[in-house]
């Protein structure tokens, strides 16, 4: 770090925010570098006291990311007073957090990481990371209805999802690869015409495949993996 860190990346990679997040900490007064306010545009240097809220904060030096096999109930959320939530759930010793969310009756692959970059990196929607899905619907459809979610749906006031990639499995049963990421996204999409989602299953996002990996378990990220993940998100 001879040449220094920007104070927002340097807060981002240790786990505290993202950038954004990072800067309007900064213009809130609450980041000091040695004992003075920080400034927008900051610079870290090697012995520099970082502290956010009063607490000194230093830039993570091993990048945990867990493959998580998130079952259906539990919650994306680390707040300790939800009891279903994610991190109570998974009792890592380390402060990780999970990389965008699931929604409660989802299930399937998270990733669970201590790096606010490399989250940030793939939650941007801009970036247009795949991830993809096995969706099971309340009843049987026909190939109009793969080629009309694969154009883009109208789910919400003046937005229509982007084009996507859609596969046939069983009569009831479809693959979906996404390169966004909104809210309920695809049980939207198939309410909108009048499929109810019985099941939801995450499968891979990017590079990262959940594979047989059971229920509520996880694993680290072989170094392969990770070395792939990276190279697609430009770390």
């Amino acid at each position: 770090m001879s040449e220094g860190t920007r104070l927002n990346k340097f807060i981002s990679e240790a786990g505290v925010a993202s950038r954004r997040a990072a800067d309007r900490m900064i213009e809130e007064g609450r980041v000091r570098i040695n004992g003075r306010a920080a400034v927008l545009g900051d610079v870290v240097l090697e012995g520099d006291r970082v502290e956010v809220d009063g607490r000194p904060v230093s830039k993570v030096e091993k990048d945990i990311v867990l493959v998580f096999n998130k079952p259906r109930g539990i919650t994306c959320t680390s707040n300790p007073d939800d009891k279903d939530n994610v991190i109570d759930f998974i009792g890592y010793p380390e402060r990780i957090y999970s990389v965008g969310r699931l929604d409660k009756d989802s299930e399937g692959l998270l990733l669970m990481t201590n790096n606010g970059e490399l989250a940030n990196r793939i939650m941007r929607s801009r970036g247009e990371h795949e991830k993809e899905y096995i969706v099971t619907v309340d009843r049987p459809f026909d190939d109009r209805f793969l080629k009309a979610m694969s154009d883009g749906v109208p789910i919400m006031d003046d937005v229509v999802t982007k084009r996507c990639v859609l596969e046939r499995l069983s009569d009831d049963r479809f693959r979906i690869v996404l390169r966004q990421g909104l809210n309920r996204q695809i049980r939207r999409m198939c309410e909108y015409f009048g499929y109810d989602v019985v099941r939801l299953v995450r499968v891979r996002v990017v590079n990262i495949r959940l594979g047989r990996l059971a229920p509520g378990e996880y694993r680290d990220i072989r170094d392969d993996e990770r070395k792939e993940l990276y190279r697609e998100l430009g770390l």
